[in-house]
């Protein structure tokens, strides 16, 4: 990417400088001068455990007895080695081996060898890598490792002897020590706040840590009220931090009820609010719409997640302060991104997908996002982040924001989002004739002297969904002024072409069907990829509406619901009818 403008330039010479500033204090709260100072005052004991609520799977305990450890998508051998000496197939590898959340899934075997397996490797780490690891002392990893030390302590310490027990309890305080010196240098986001709660977690859960017990809740009340909005949402707009900061958060306020500590007014108050987002951002299947960095739903912890909501109401329709709304009627779902991008710090994982829209129908997902690849980055992951990757609109093949990609800043600042919409007007109305939404942003006024604005309206049945895309000039219109609009399927969705090319049917599983038209547009059905299915990247394909603006500034489509779930008729042997089977 060229840096095209001076304010542009301007945010990678500010984040140039903050970064440099980071590294800096870093270097100075937890580098050398950390690592020589004597350390002193560790917990006598452990008070008590805090819960995973993680699911575990005890089968890959014999795997990890048997020295094959398979983490990011890569397995890693030992051949009789410490897994900490091997060549770490990669970083994302290291980072999960260090970070020591496959403690639990020893723990779920509830075995002898798999308790003495959890213990040696423990061990093992605490001698090869207790003083300093440029992958194993990285913060986001330290906070794993904490999180997961604490809440698998009775594995760790079941049946050992005084010496490994003190030398354990040394290792976890001086890691919090670590944590505390340092959580101001921890990126911006959902790994500071998870630094955050790994702290006072372990504070909680310590002896002898009566002042800093107050300071950790302080320090997690401060960053619970900076990073959860008003409507619950996260600071970064993803779906998925919700996920990552209750998973950690709901223990901490449990182990505070058992140790007879009330939680503060703030942590319920962040817990209250985020609970009905997470219902917010799920379709009729259960799974998130993939927006800003929001890859396969873990279905599993969401259901544990969900089960700690007392509430248990219905979710919002209307999040202003993360930007989403939500259009419900009958069995029809449709999630829209209406929001700016995140703060600059905090875009790292924001995509260009402002106006884009997801749409179910019971269980079956049919309009989608491409998403994000779990195990993958580099060139899937610019992919994933375009505009193009969205079911909206793009002009000239741009994204509607734009990324830090240069190869001079990149490896050092990741890649941020620099510029993109600055105004996303939205308005909603609910009334007799259904549910409409009416948004815009001007995240191509620089390149294109154009606003798209989406008009969507949703019947009161949810059979039909009307849509308009409008682009209005705000100024001269560039020589290259094509457009496209694009709807990528889900991949259990099939389609094809009706009368002459004019429509399109598209055909779930269940036999549920839907008609795509708009009349007077250039349409096609093209490939796509979809990147957050759970076993990799799947194939599948996208209704694409192309046009110019020389010819049109607007696109009205409709998506009409023609058949439900079909009804399979079950026969008897001899050809007589017999009942009736919804699938």
């Amino acid at each position: 990417m060229t840096l095209s403008s001076f304010a542009e330039r301007a945010r990678v010479w500010r984040l140039l400088a903050q970064t440099a500033w980071v590294n800096l204090l870093r270097w100075v709260h937890g580098g050398p001068l950390f690592r020589w100072r004597p350390f002193s005052g560790s917990p006598q004991r452990l008070l008590i455990a805090p819960q995973d609520l993680r699911t575990a799977d005890g089968t890959n305990a014999a795997d990890i007895y048997a020295g094959r450890f398979l983490f990011a998508g890569q397995i890693g051998e030992t051949l009789g080695r410490t897994p900490f000496e091997i060549e770490p197939p990669s970083a994302d590898w290291a980072r999960a081996l260090h970070g020591f959340g496959w403690l639990r899934h020893l723990k779920a075997a509830e075995t002898i060898v798999a308790r003495q397996n959890a213990r040696a490797l423990v061990d093992d780490w605490m001698r090869h890598c207790g003083y300093w690891h440029d992958i194993g002392w990285e913060q986001t990893v330290v906070t794993r490792r904490v999180l997961a030390w604490l809440s698998q302590s009775p594995l760790i310490l079941d049946g050992c002897d005084r010496e490994f027990y003190r030398r354990f309890l040394r290792s976890l305080a001086r890691q919090v020590r670590y944590l505390r010196r340092t959580i101001n240098e921890t990126p911006d986001g959902v790994p500071r706040l998870q630094a955050t709660i790994a702290v006072a977690a372990a504070t909680v859960s310590m002896s002898g840590q009566g002042r800093y017990v107050r300071q950790s809740m302080r320090r997690l009340d401060q960053e619970l009220a900076r990073q959860v909005l008003p409507d619950g949402g996260h600071v970064s707009r993803n779906p998925a931090a919700l996920l990552d900061i209750l998973v950690d958060l709901l223990p901490v306020r449990q182990a505070l009820t058992v140790q007879g500590m009330p939680s503060s007014q703030t942590v319920m108050q962040a817990i209250d609010r985020m609970m009905p987002m997470v219902r917010f951002f799920r379709h009729g299947d259960g799974a998130f719409a993939h927006f800003n960095g929001m890859g396969s739903t873990p279905a599993d912890l969401v259901a544990t997640i969900l089960a700690y909501d007392d509430a248990r109401g219905q979710p919002p329709v209307n999040a202003p302060h993360s930007g989403y709304q939500r259009m419900t009627a009958g069995d029809t779902v449709v999630l829209v991104e209406t929001g700016r991008p995140p703060p600059l710090p905090l875009s790292h994982n924001a995509h260009a997908g402002c106006l884009s829209f997801e749409l179910s129908s019971r269980r079956t997902r049919i309009i989608v996002n491409c998403g994000v690849s779990n195990t993958e980055r580099g060139a899937w992951r610019e992919v994933a982040r375009a505009t193009a990757a969205h079911s909206t609109a793009t002009l000239g093949d741009m994204s509607s924001a734009r990324f830090l990609s240069d190869t001079r800043y990149g490896g050092w600042l990741g890649s941020p989002i620099l510029s993109g919409p600055t105004s996303v007007p939205v308005e909603r109305e609910e009334g007799p004739a259904g549910i409409r939404v009416v948004a815009s942003h001007n995240g191509y006024q620089d390149s294109h002297h154009m606003v798209h604005q989406r008009d969507l309206t949703l019947s009161e049945d949810g059979t039909v969904l009307d849509g308009i895309d409008r682009f209005k000039a705000t100024g001269k219109v560039p020589v290259r002024d094509e457009f496209a609009i694009r709807f990528h399927l889900h991949p259990a969705i099939k389609a094809s072409t009706l009368r002459g090319g004019t429509a399109i049917v598209l055909l779930a599983a269940d036999g549920e069907a839907w008609e795509f038209v708009a009349p007077g547009c250039e349409m096609a059905i093209e490939e796509s990829i979809y990147l957050s299915d759970t076993f990799g990247h799947r194939r599948t394909e996208q209704i694409v509406i192309y046009g110019r603006f020389a010819h049109r500034r607007e696109a009205a489509w409709q998506l009409r619901r023609t058949a439900s779930a079909r009804t399979a008729r079950r026969r008897v042997s001899d050809g007589q009818p017999g009942e009736e089977l919804d699938l």
